[in-house]
């Protein structure tokens, strides 16, 4: 059993800002006990695609390095929901024009556990907001993610991806007692869908969900608003913490031999015939 914790911000345009919101955040929760923490989607910067690209780092860069010795200080397993991570080209140099966005596992010694490139891009065009597109600025990952840890095998997801049950029979498939889903879910989506896609994916899987979210609005003409409500969702599908409107936290005692029971009391891997 351990404390794992949500952590949900509004972020901005202003990366110094951004990053000194979470890192107080991820502190406090680290001094209530918590052993994994995570972050939204987006951590370091919610803003235009272009900007967001012109931003990309490499999983070496400034940006993981920071939460390296972040998660290296606070001694926890620290999720980064994501960042914009750079796309080298074959002559060398960075694609000026896309990015991944990634998320990165980091140890408690700092060492990086797993990276997960978000696979399903959103573009869509949500009734009362700017149409999105995604794939104009990033390119999808192609390889789903599952990763041993102390506390759990841990599978990696983000925002979007929620909506493809798929690809959580997959990491349920390969083994995963822990779903991390980091997400930006728009205010009109996230209002009738995040719920119930986040315990759908709890109860098909038999597996603890840990996924927090950006809250609020971002841009200064207000047109970019997110859900928030970062949750906490046990495997019999039971939402067991969650953040409300602001910035905050919320914390859960995650206990694996709930999964165990769940999964051996109604063995629904073992039933499934398609």
């Amino acid at each position: 059993m351990f404390l794992a914790a949500c952590v949900q911000v509004r972020g901005t345009r202003d990366v110094a800002a951004n990053l000194a919101t979470v890192e107080r955040f991820v502190r406090r929760a680290a001094g209530w006990g918590a052993t994994f923490v995570a972050t939204p989607e987006n951590t370091p910067f919610v803003g235009p695609a272009p900007e967001r690209v012109a931003l990309a780092e490499p999983l070496e860069g400034p940006i993981v390095t920071r939460f390296r010795d972040l998660a290296r200080e606070c001694r926890i397993h620290l999720l980064l929901g994501s960042f914009a991570e750079a796309i080298p080209l074959p002559g060398g140099g960075w694609d000026p024009t896309r990015s991944w966005n990634t998320s990165a596992l980091l140890g408690p010694d700092g060492t990086i556990l797993a990276t997960y490139r978000k696979i399903h891009l959103f573009d869509a065009e949500v009734p009362g907001q700017a149409p999105h597109r995604e794939s104009d600025s990033m390119v999808p990952g192609t390889e789903v993610e599952v990763v041993d840890t102390p506390l759990g095998r841990v599978g990696l997801s983000i925002c979007y991806d929620l909506r493809f049950p798929g690809l959580y029979q997959v990491l349920g498939d390969r083994g995963a007692e822990i779903l991390c889903v980091p997400a930006a879910f728009t205010l009109m989506t996230g209002r009738d869908h995040w719920d119930p896609l986040l315990r759908a994916r709890a109860v098909e899987t038999q597996c603890w969900v840990v996924a927090p979210g950006q809250w609020g609005p971002h841009d200064d003409d207000g047109t970019r608003r997110s859900w928030g409500r970062s949750s906490i969702v046990d495997p019999w599908g039971t939402v067991v913490a969650r953040c409300g409107d602001g910035e905050g936290i919320c914390l859960a005692e995650v206990d694996l031999d709930r999964v165990r029971e769940i999964r051996a009391s109604m063995p629904v891997a073992a039933h499934r015939r398609i």
